[in-house]
């Protein structure tokens, strides 16, 4: 039996690298990419209605699957907002969420199970009210009913055409791309390229590939022992060997993270939202156990000692951030003033 890792695994092989298989599946990326073109086409001319919710909405997505670090970008977005006088809330669909099939509202002590691992890293990160639901406009919804916000980010949302959006953002992973540029099932793509030329930024996590690109890292800041909260530098684990977990879209990122600080990782086989025995991890051999923040929120209630998370901030050059938020400050004065 293939477990949900390996099969993760084999499909980014696909996706990411020069497979036969791709050229196997690439009927049914055809029929994919009609789709989504059909359903574009669709809101673009009124057959499917957009429903606007009183306030400036700015979506932060991607055009393909998998991990790019839009969800760190979201909590710094909030931050700058905040900063800046708005009063920003979230909107996530709580993927791994239980209950998301109406809105709830998501705070530091919500389930992971039930609102979703990367919702609740969001609320912790940010204290910015969250609202989880398959259906973006109902959470934006519950959240203006509910709250004091004259702002929503809505977290994943770029495909959710039904959300009126003011500004939309893109987040790609400066390593993976675009892929092998083809649709789902035979690619990464949730949508076509030419989508890039339409929406108002394009934000690159990595290494910028041309001048005019804005690029941003996500750079670890301490190591956060769970059971006692105790805070370290990630340095004091070079030369060790750790379990490393990473139940995220790109592990690969978390890894070579580690190895930079002079860090042996042990890859943990735990798939996207996965979740693992840490207790097995330590009866196998008694080695620290590091995790991203995303993944610890799922072992705070039962956490084994000398286990830890790495939080990461975003970076981000301070001509880029001043242009990000130019542009959005613009966008905003305007819909503020009723243009």
């Amino acid at each position: 039996m293939i477990s949900t890792h390996s099969l993760e695994r084999r499909v980014l092989q696909v996706w990411y690298g020069n497979s036969i298989a791709a050229n196997l599946l690439q009927p049914l990326a055809y029929v994919f990419a009609a789709l989504v073109a059909l359903r574009r086409w669709a809101y673009k001319h009124g057959f499917f209605a957009q429903e606007d919710v009183s306030v400036p909405v700015i979506v932060v997505g991607n055009i393909t699957v998998g991990g790019t670090g839009k969800t760190p970008l979201v909590a710094w977005l909030a931050q700058r907002l905040t900063d800046s006088g708005y009063r920003p809330g979230i909107v996530s669909r709580g993927y791994g969420g239980s209950d998301n099939r109406t809105p709830r509202p998501v705070d530091s002590t919500s389930n992971p199970a039930e609102v979703g691992d990367e919702a609740l890293v969001l609320a912790r990160q940010t204290h910015a009210p969250v609202c989880v639901c398959t259906d973006r406009v109902a959470a934006a919804r519950h959240l203006l009913a509910q709250t004091d916000v004259n702002i929503v980010i809505a977290d994943d949302g770029l495909q959710h055409y039904r959300l009126a959006r003011d500004i939309e953002i893109v987040v790609l992973d400066g390593d993976r791309m675009l892929g092998n540029g083809r649709f789902l099932p035979a690619g990464p793509l949730r949508e076509s390229v030419d989508r890039l030329q339409e929406v108002d930024l394009v934000l690159i996590n990595g290494k910028a590939r041309h001048q005019s690109d804005y690029a941003f890292n996500l750079a670890p800041q301490k190591a956060v022992e769970l059971n006692t909260s105790k805070v370290c530098a990630l340095s004091e684990f070079s030369g060790s060997r750790v379990w490393a977990v990473a139940g995220i879209g790109n592990p690969k990122r978390f890894f070579e993270m580690l190895i930079s600080f002079g860090i042996e990782p042990i890859d943990v086989n735990v798939s996207d939202h996965g979740e693992i025995s840490l207790e097995a991890l330590r009866q196998q051999e008694a080695y620290p156990i590091l995790m991203t923040e995303k993944d610890a929120v799922k072992y705070l209630a039962s956490p084994v000692p000398n286990a830890w998370y790495v939080p990461v901030s975003v970076e981000m050059p301070e001509s880029a951030q001043n242009a990000v938020m130019e542009l959005i400050q613009k966008s905003l004065q305007s819909r503020f003033a009723g243009g």
